[in-house]
């Protein structure tokens, strides 16, 4: 039986093809941008190295941005670290990358700047037993919907959510060559061009299953997580909702 996906997903699926040429009139592919972290943990710590590598300048931010140095001496030039202010203020494109409890704070206090940014990566991921009514909310929600609820007019892609953080500076092959695949849902088709620009410099590859509400399918423990192949990415997204 052929499973058949939703006009939205189809419509965001087409609309990829064209992302990449649309946001090079901005931002060339492959030219160097300027990235922060919200968050310089596992995810933050790991992806701003890998796209300093890249040629990319990443700040990465904390409330105790001091206790960051010798990240950035380990990264190496091109790396910074800053309050999250300061980080907003640097950026091109946003990585988030806190715990979910943090996120409406951040929104409170930053919504406006962060709607004015190119791509804000959402690597969140709401955890009940963490992070409390935040997590709930988000979840019945949607996870990416309910982001979007708290930075409106944001250009927000989610992706990295359904990966072990480890995973992500070891490359993207799987031990028999083959490239893991980075599910990713967004609605802004210049945001998603810039981020299949970043995961694939990750050695990743990205895989756009749908619109940011297709989001709520990018968390762990559901049938998206783990590491899987574009084509069984694919497969799999096809049979959900």
């Amino acid at each position: 039986m052929i499973n058949i996906i939703s006009i939205s997903r189809r419509t965001a699926l087409i609309g990829a093809v064209g992302a990449i040429s649309m946001h090079k009139s901005a931002f060339a592919a492959g030219a160097p941008l300027k990235i922060a972290t919200i968050g310089a943990g596992n995810i933050g710590g790991t992806l701003g190295q890998v796209w300093v590598k890249g040629g990319h300048k990443v700040m990465l931010s904390s409330r105790k941005p001091e206790e960051l140095a010798d990240l950035v001496q380990k990264i190496g030039p091109g790396a910074s670290a800053g309050t999250v202010e300061q980080a907003v203020a640097f950026a091109d494109v946003i990585l988030l990358a806190v715990p979910f409890g943090a996120v409406p704070a951040i929104a409170e206090e930053h919504a406006k700047a962060l709607a004015t940014k190119v791509l804000i990566l959402d690597a969140t991921n709401p955890v009940q037993r963490r992070d409390g009514a935040a997590a709930d909310a988000a979840i019945d929600y949607g996870a990416g919907l309910y982001t979007a609820k708290l930075l409106p007019g944001a250009h927000i892609v989610r992706a990295f959510n359904a990966i072990g953080a480890a995973r992500f500076g070891q490359g993207g092959r799987a031990a028999d060559g083959t490239r893991i695949g980075i599910p990713m849902a967004g609605d802004d088709k210049r945001a998603i061009g810039i981020a299949t620009d970043l995961i694939n410099e990750t050695g990743f590859e990205p895989v756009l299953v749908g619109s940011l509400e297709f989001g709520k399918n990018l968390r762990p423990g559901l049938p998206l997580a783990g590491e899987h192949s574009a084509a069984e990415i694919k497969q799999i997204a096809a049979t959900l909702k």
